[in-house]
């Protein structure tokens, strides 16, 4: 039902006042029991008031992360929710500013580079089987970083989360991903759950694919409040009524489920245990 009255969950997107993701953004991954160090890091930059960004309150900056073979509609989806909201400034961020590969073909246009792009208030980071290779590239990781210790929300779609974890970003907190790669989470010190949405703190992560979309209306309210969000959510007619009954893994077929399971962790796995020890060196 719509409503007029205040989100009590709305954090208006200031950087000044904004919860930090206390990740470093230079050198290695902070271990995940090392809470001191990002404590530390909070207490700099409160000190330090030229590390954040001063810029119109007013104005939602928000980054997607591009990389090769990304699944488009983790990017799209939100990117439809969250252009829409009140004050949005969005850019698309990739390596070069070459056209970027999905994995269903369909090429994508990046706005601006890792080197050049401006700090976000929003980041948002796809998934597809990319992602894996993402993890285990140290200039996106590197980006990842540098936005996270700015940023007011830093959120992930599907196997995006992957590369959240090789940021040093999940340690010790709930996320979720794609059902089929979701128990390898664990190799970086999230605590899966099957929900999905899952935020914890500024970190918000999103079920497969599809969830992306849920995500960013739950973030646009957040931003703008319910009325906002609903608001999008009716000029994108989002009402889903799909023909079947078999989107979730709770109720698909129990063999069909172990042996994707089994296909996710026998083509992604030694790339998750790669990325995962670089972020405990």
């Amino acid at each position: 039902m719509s409503t007029d009255q205040p989100n009590p969950r709305v954090r208006p997107v200031h950087p000044v006042d904004a919860e930090i993701v206390e990740v470093p953004a230079d050198g290695d991954a902070p271990e995940p029991d090392a809470p001191a160090l990002g404590t530390a890091l909070a207490h700099q930059r409160a000190a330090d008031s030229s590390t954040e960004p001063d810029h119109d309150p007013a104005v939602v900056r928000i980054a997607f992360l591009l990389f090769p073979n990304l699944t488009q509609l983790d990017l799209t989806g939100p990117a439809q929710v969250l252009s829409r909201v009140p004050g949005a400034r969005v850019e698309y961020v990739a390596a070069t500013l070459d056209p970027v590969p999905s994995d269903c073909g369909l090429a994508l246009v990046p706005t601006t580079t890792i080197a050049d792009a401006s700090p976000a208030d929003v980041l948002v980071v796809p998934g597809g089987d990319g992602a894996f290779d993402a993890m285990l590239d140290p200039d996106v990781i590197a980006f990842v970083r540098r936005e996270a210790a700015r940023a007011t929300w830093v959120t992930s779609v599907c196997t995006g989360a992957f590369v959240l974890g090789a940021a040093g970003l999940l340690a010790g907190k709930r996320a979720t991903t794609h059902w089929a790669s979701k128990p390898m989470l664990e190799a970086f010190g999230a605590q899966s759950v099957d929900e999905r949405i899952v935020d914890d703190g500024s970190v918000v992560t999103a079920a497969g694919v599809s969830a992306g979309i849920d995500m960013a209306l739950w973030l646009a309210a957040e931003l703008a409040g319910q009325s906002a969000a609903e608001a999008i959510q009716l000029q994108i007619e989002y009402d889903p009524q799909p023909p079947f009954d078999g989107g979730s893994a709770e109720r698909a077929d129990a063999v069909v489920v172990a042996r994707a399971r089994a296909a996710a962790e026998a083509a992604r796995g030694e790339r998750v245990t790669r990325a995962a020890a670089a972020v405990l060196l």
